[in-house]
């Protein structure tokens, strides 16, 4: 099964369309998505607004590959089960957050030991099949991930955010 979880905050549109996209042409994989507040109907996916605590926690621990937003906590919550992660930041320019700090947050992300990061929808697919062709790892859903992924989580949550400079 695939998870993906998009936030709450604005819609995530371009991310579930890709990945309705991807799950009408791999029916038999089941894709499940928190879909927040959204107009849009995807109906390749099993989709609900929210998920309560227990329902978002079952769909984390079963997934074979979490598909998120650059949201700290989403990128937390899969690293902690040592899942692969599908990371796509969210996009000013597209109205799907207020600024592009998800860019910077999927930067530092980008050489940590399962996270994959796309930027364009049409990159979404063709990445999550590879993840997908990859053997599933010993570590592959265990219930902690890495000291080398919680060590640089760390490191970039609680850096010092770089000062302006004085005018």
């Amino acid at each position: 099964m695939i998870f993906a979880t998009v936030g709450t905050q604005l819609p995530f549109d371009r991310l579930l369309a890709a990945l309705d996209s991807w799950a009408a042409a791999h029916p038999e994989v089941s894709v499940k998505a928190q879909t927040g507040r959204t107009d849009t109907r995807f109906p390749h996916m099993d989709c609900a607004e929210n998920l309560d605590h227990a329902a978002f926690n079952a769909a984390f621990a079963t997934a074979r590959v979490i598909v998120v937003h650059a949201g700290m906590g989403s990128i937390l919550s899969a690293s902690e089960l040592g899942k692969p992660i599908l990371l796509m930041p969210r996009r000013a320019a597209f109205g799907e957050h207020r600024n592009d700090h998800q860019l910077d947050t999927a930067a530092e992300m980008t050489d940590l030991p399962n996270v994959t990061v796309v930027d364009q929808a049409e990159d979404l697919g063709p990445t999550l099949d590879r993840i997908l062709a990859r053997p599933i790892s010993a570590e592959a859903g265990s219930a902690t991930a890495s000291a080398q992924l919680i060590a640089n989580l760390q490191s970039f949550i609680f850096a010092t955010p770089p000062q302006e400079p004085a005018a």
